[in-house]
């Protein structure tokens, strides 16, 4: 890792089931990531305001209600609106395998869905990461 990255981990919506979302942060904060996990019933504009506050390199959403089509375009057009398009963004949870494209589309970098190994997301995070970094340097 070419620097210590921070990461936001969030829950937005109505979904309350959040055992994901804390082992992906776990995880990821045991690989050298900073991670900070926002916790249940985020709205996009809570979301948005914590990876602003926390200057984060990385934001990962976990939706696991079937809302992902209107909650990821609304977090990715707030970031674009805050100035924050380059906060490279992961989604993970059940996502239908025709609904990864568009989210792909929108500005999704990457899609993980259950049977993603905990460590194909910390190594392709931090290797996506250090590129960029590496292209800004």
């Amino acid at each position: 890792m070419q620097r210590t990255y921070r990461v936001v981990v969030a829950k937005p919506g109505l979904d309350g089931h959040d055992r994901g979302a804390k082992v992906i942060a776990r995880t990821l904060r045991d690989a050298g990531f900073e991670v900070v996990y926002t916790g249940l019933h985020q709205t996009p504009e809570q979301i948005v305001q914590a990876v602003i506050q926390e200057d984060a390199d990385a934001l990962g959403l976990s939706l696991l209600s079937g809302a992902h089509l209107v909650l990821v375009p609304r977090v990715v057009d707030l970031l674009k609106h805050q100035g924050r398009e380059d906060v490279l963004l992961m989604v993970g949870g059940i996502i239908p395998d025709d609904d990864i494209a568009v989210l792909e589309s929108s500005g999704v970098a990457r899609v993980f869905t259950p049977g993603a190994s905990l460590d194909e997301i910390g190594t392709w995070l931090e290797s996506t990461l250090d590129a960029r970094e590496a292209q800004l340097h």
